[in-house]
């Protein structure tokens, strides 16, 4: 049974949620002390964690950057405000989703499930955990990229991006594709989430001069070079 620790304060819509969710068999954790969310992800050990931009004390945008310095847990954003800066915002914090409020339960739950069996899956399943591109080394385990010039920690979205330009390396991978791989079921995912997560992708493998390795083709897709970027 996979746990959820849904940060929300407005207890109906927890409520709501965790009943929902419930019927799925996720085990939903709350949160008693607002001021100190860190201690309670400590204690529950989430598989995914999901969390409300409006909170009393800080915003999930203060608990995202903690999580994230501690874990590399999925994370979807759950918002009322319909700010458009609110989305690159929390994709740009490592964020897996974003759900924009009022949403059905159908498309939450669907998010919830796609992204599990992509990040546990993938890692249970796949064999090689180490790859070697462009003289670095990828560790598909610890979701690190490394060279000379050091190393870097990628979020299990990133990782799963790299992943796939690997694979297919010199070839262009088509966004179309890209959100297939992704997302399972691209009728839940905006097209500006996938450039997003590619942009910080290549601006973390910029710090070790491997940015630029991953390319844009305007209207193809994206391709990983190996070798020299032409």
């Amino acid at each position: 049974m996979s746990k959820i620790l849904l940060i929300e304060d407005d207890r109906t819509l927890f409520e709501e949620i965790r009943d929902r969710l419930s019927q799925w068999s996720f085990e939903v954790h709350g949160i008693k002390d607002f001021g100190n969310v860190i201690r309670e992800f400590t204690t529950v050990k989430p598989d995914l964690v999901i969390i409300d931009i409006t909170l009393p004390k800080f915003d999930g945008f203060h608990w995202c950057r903690l999580i994230r310095a501690h874990s590399n847990v999925p994370i979807i954003f759950l918002s009322s405000r319909d700010h458009p800066t609110d989305m690159v915002m929390s994709m740009q914090m490592g964020a897996d989703d974003f759900i924009q409020k009022p949403f059905h339960f159908d498309v939450l739950i669907a998010k919830v499930q796609a992204i599990l069996r992509r990040v546990y899956n993938y890692n249970t399943e796949n064999t090689i955990e180490l790859r070697t591109w462009c003289g670095a080394s990828v560790d598909y385990a610890k979701n690190t990229v490394a060279n000379d010039a050091g190393e870097v920690e990628l979020t299990k979205n990133e990782m799963f991006i790299l992943k796939v330009l690997i694979e297919h390396k010199n070839q262009i991978v088509s966004r179309e594709k890209l959100i297939q791989y992704l997302w399972d079921d691209e009728r839940f995912v905006s097209d500006n989430t996938l450039t997003v997560n590619v942009n910080r992708l290549r601006k973390k493998l910029g710090e070790l001069h491997l940015g630029k390795y991953i390319e844009t083709k305007v209207g193809q897709g994206y391709i990983a070079l190996e070798g020299e970027s032409s």
